[in-house]
Parts: C-alpha cells; sequence; structure tokens
C-alpha cells in the first residue's frame, strides 16, 4: 500500500466515528487493541414531518473535540499517530462553499424523507431500471442524490453558484476531509460514493447520464479513491502537528471491513437502531432481485469488492420503544431476561414498522403491528416479540440473498455480528435458532471504528494484509442453532403471515 517507512516511528492510530447521534474518536495501538474512547452526542433537528436534519458545524466541532480528547487519555500528540481512519453516517449531504468552508444549509440525514415526491415521480417517469443497473441501489429519498438536488433548488442562489464550480458537495466523510485537510482535499472514498445514486459501481465512475437525470452539476463532486489512500494530512493546527489520513468507508463498510469479511460468502450484520446486513459477493456485483441493494464492500488497490446489502429500519429501536414508548423496561439490557421467561404458549408477534419496512420489502407507507394479544399478554411476551422481530427480519434477509446469489444456496451461512443488540445471549441464540446458522459474536465489537482504523493502518503501513488481518480476528462467543425444525418453520410461517396482514403493497 503506502510506504512503510514514513509511519515506522508512528505506531499509534486515531479512528474518527462520525454517526447519527454522536461523534466517537477511539485511539488503536498498532496491533488495533483500544487504547482511548471519547464520545460526544450532538443535537438532531426535525423541521418538519419526516425531515432530519444536523448541523454540520456541530458535526465538526464534535469531532475534532473527540479527537484531541482521545489523544489526550491515550497519552499520545500527533507525532506517535501513524494515521487517520474516517467512518460516517452514509447517505447524508452536505453542501459548502469552497472559498470559506462554510455549509449553505444544514445536513440533510440519510433518514430525511422529504424528497418522497420526487422518488415517486422518477419512478413514474420509468428511470428506476437504468438507475438500479448503474447503482445497484432503488430510488428512495434514504440515497443522497435527490436530497442533494433538493438542497440546490431551494438554498437561494444555490443551482447556479454550483453550476459555476463555487460550492462543493460530500458525504459527511467528504466535508471531515475538507475541514481536516484546511480545504486541500475534496475527495471521498468508493463506499460512499456508491451510496448517492450518482455513482456507477460497475465502472467506478461518477455517471452523467444520473448526474443529468437527479440535477446534479458535476462540478459539485469529489474525487473518488480507494478506502485505502493517502487522503491527505490534517492542518498541523488541529492536533499539534500534521496527521496523514489514510482510510475512509461508509460505516456499514467498515464493519464489514473490521469484522474481516474478506471472502465472498462472508456475512456481517449490525444490529443498532436499525439493522443492516452485508453479504460479500466478490468481484460479482450481483443485481438483486428480491429488493435488496448491490453495492460496494470496499474497494483496495483499485479493485473493487462487492456486497449484497438488506436494510432492517427498527432493531434496536424496538426495545427502545419497549423503554421510552411503553415503559416496559427500564434499561434496555432486560429485555433478554423477560424474553426468556415469556410464556411459551401464547404467539405474539410484533411488526416493528414503525417507519415502513425496509428490505426485502421496501414499503415505507405500512405501519407497526401486534398479532396473536390475550388477556394473558404482559411485558415478557411482547420483550420477546421485539427481539424475535430483529431475528424474523434477518431471517427474510438471508433468504433473499440466497434467492439473489446462486453461490450462497448451498453454502454454510456464518454470520458475524456487532453493534449494542449483541450483548444480548438471549437475542442472539434466538437469532441462531431462525437462522438456522452459526452466529459469531467477536471478541472485539468496535467493528466499525476498527474497520476505519485498519484501513488507515493498511495505507500506512502499520497493519498487515488483509489475509493476516483476517487470520487476527478473534471470536468471543459462537451461538449455535438448537430450535427443531418444526418451530423454526412454524415461528417463520406466523412472522410471514404478520407481514402479508401488515404491507400496504401486497
Amino acid at each position: 500500500m503506502a510506504a512503510a517507512g514514513a509511519a515506522s516511528s508512528r505506531q499509534v492510530i486515531v479512528a474518527i466515528d462520525q454517526g447519527t447521534t454522536s461523534s466517537r474518536a477511539i485511539v488503536f495501538a498498532a496491533d488495533l487493541s483500544v487504547k482511548a474512547v471519547a464520545q460526544q452526542e450532538f443535537t438532531q433537528h426535525f423541521p418538519a414531518s419526516g425531515w432530519v436534519e444536523h448541523d454540520a458545524e456541530d458535526i465538526w466541532t464534535s469531532v475534532v473535540s473527540t479527537v484531541r480528547d482521545a489523544m489526550a487519555k491515550a497519552g499520545i500528540t500527533a507525532a506517535d499517530v501513524a494515521g487517520i481512519g474516517i467512518t460516517n453516517q452514509r447517505e447524508t449531504v452536505v453542501v459548502w462553499d469552497r472559498a470559506t468552508g462554510e455549509p449553505v444549509h444544514r445536513a440533510i440525514v440519510w433518514q430525511d424523507r422529504r424528497t418522497s415526491a420526487d422518488c415517486a415521480r422518477l419512478k413514474a417517469e420509468g428511470h428506476e431500471a437504468l438507475v438500479q443497473q448503474r447503482t445497484g441501489l432503488v430510488i428512495d429519498p434514504y440515497f443522497s442524490g435527490t436530497k442533494l438536488a433538493w438542497l440546490l433548488d431551494t438554498v437561494e442562489g444555490a443551482r447556479a453558484r454550483a453550476e459555476r464550480g463555487e460550492l462543493a458537495f460530500g458525504t459527511v466523510d467528504s466535508f471531515l476531509l475538507w475541514r481536516l485537510t484546511g480545504g486541500a482535499v475534496h475527495a471521498t472514498d468508493a463506499t460512499n460514493a456508491s451510496r448517492t445514486l450518482l455513482f456507477d459501481i460497475h465502472r467506478g465512475v461518477w455517471d452523467e447520464e444520473l448526474c443529468r437525470l437527479l440535477r446534479v452539476p458535476m462540478a459539485l463532486l469529489p474525487e473518488v479513491r480507494d478506502c485505502a489512500s493517502a487522503f491527505g494530512t490534517t492542518d498541523p493546527a488541529l492536533f499539534g502537528g500534521a496527521i496523514a489520513i489514510g482510510g475512509i468507508a461508509g460505516d456499514q463498510q467498515a464493519a464489514t471491513v473490521g469484522q474481516a469479511c474478506f471472502a465472498p460468502g462472508m456475512m456481517k450484520s449490525t444490529y443498532g437502531t436499525g439493522c443492516f446486513a452485508l453479504l460479500n459477493t466478490g468481484t460479482e456485483a450481483v443485481a438483486s432481485g428480491n429488493k435488496l441493494l448491490t453495492t460496494i464492500a470496499y474497494q483496495l488497490g483499485g479493485r473493487r469488492t462487492y456486497a449484497l446489502e438488506g436494510s432492517i429500519f427498527v432493531a434496536g429501536a424496538a426495545v427502545q420503544w419497549l423503554r421510552d414508548g411503553l415503559g416496559i423496561v427500564k434499561l434496555a439490557g432486560e429485555t433478554g431476561a423477560l424474553a426468556a421467561a415469556a410464556d411459551p404458549a401464547q404467539e405474539v408477534v410484533l411488526v416493528p414498522a414503525f417507519v415502513g419496512l425496509g428490505a426485502p420489502y421496501w414499503d415505507a407507507d405500512c405501519r407497526g403491528a401486534i398479532f396473536g394479544l390475550t388477556r394473558g399478554t404482559g411485558p415478557k411476551e411482547m420483550a420477546r416479540a421485539a427481539l424475535e422481530s430483529v431475528c424474523f427480519q434477518t431471517a427474510d434477509l438471508l433468504a433473499a440473498m440466497k434467492a439473489d446469489w446462486p453461490a450462497a444456496r448451498g453454502a454454510d451461512t456464518v454470520l458475524r455480528v456487532d453493534g449494542g443488540m449483541v450483548a444480548s445471549d438471549w437475542t442472539m441464540q434466538c437469532l441462531a435458532d431462525i437462522l438456522d446458522a452459526p452466529v459469531d459474536r467477536p471478541d472485539v465489537l468496535e467493528t466499525t471504528a476498527l474497520g476505519a482504523a485498519y484501513l488507515a493502518g493498511l495505507s500506512r503501513g502499520v497493519c498487515p494484509e488483509p489475509e493476516d488481518f483476517a487470520r487476527g480476528w478473534q471470536l468471543e462467543r459462537r451461538f449455535v442453532p438448537a430450535m427443531d425444525a418444526t418451530t423454526r418453520a412454524t415461528k417463520l410461517a406466523r412472522w410471514k403471515d404478520a407481514v402479508e396482514r401488515t404491507l400496504t403493497r401486497r
């Protein structure tokens, strides 16, 4: 990758993990063990129903603050840092002035639905097949392109300024890179580019036809690089000295790297507020016939590796609903014990479509439903239904992946998991039982930040090549299926019936 000699005296890596509700910085030693962590939340803005925004300045200040804090906790200076890796909330849109670096509007967050009508129009005009063939994505407000067009149309003078080359667009990684380098570098990596509706994932370039379709001037767009690359160096004034920036990947792709899912057929699933599952399909960009996404898993040495991705909108959010909405639990961690004590004779099913259903349904208009309630239903049964709903949704994703990619059908699937929910032994055992597949929980759960740190370390000559990194991946616990086939089939049939009753597009 990059020159090891330049980094030989610097053996520490800093990962910036910029998320939807907070920014974190984690200092890793050269062996990728965690030395220090700092985290800072920032304000969420909801200016209208379905609209979600962030102040990009809040993101920036929280990142700088957490990096400084983590470095202080670790007792290191800029001279000790081999490189910085960045991982970020994907699809969130920032547009800023190239001369001043100031955003022209609040960032529009990936969760934002304000462009639903624009997406419906594009579909009605028959553009979805082209978009899916070029980008691997469906036309949906989730992705960056229509949000970017909305900004250009809404902010006074923005479209004209963009066409004159005065403005820059980026996902959060690109905005942070610009700021970190003092405006010297306007770039992104292939994984973040692949989430915009503007990037041809087969040719690895911004697509002129798609940019015309979405009315996005190409002068706005950043340069696209490998995930492990020389992305520039930080302004020395930020952290007491210049630090090389060596890695960038969107959060779910960074977790895929952190889980060492480098071989075709390997699968990871991250369980946070939602759930994102990626199946490595190697050099083959598998077109989905089951409403999954085809995306770039990572790009190293100019070579793209692809994945099928399934997005579940509500995973940990179902537990948050039990806690905050219903008051059934005080702490999220209580749900596993409650579920274990639930009455097995009760057949309560929760379809957690609080904001619609993601893959493989993509029904934004359906809403949550509960089936099988009796007078005997209580907190235990509700907790079990909430946790089981996450497992059932994962089973839907795995079935869709196997249907899309014949190579996965006969293979023995092993799912590597991370995220807050995986701390629950009950949930992970349920997941293994419903999938009828082993579930591996790693020793290091900070897989997203770990992936960003590894990419930076790889480009800076501190970390080993992927094959050697994969051999160092360590298992904390494997959950093995213990449910009989009849029980599993009955539960899945009950789930599918509940979903069918909930969907608006039957």
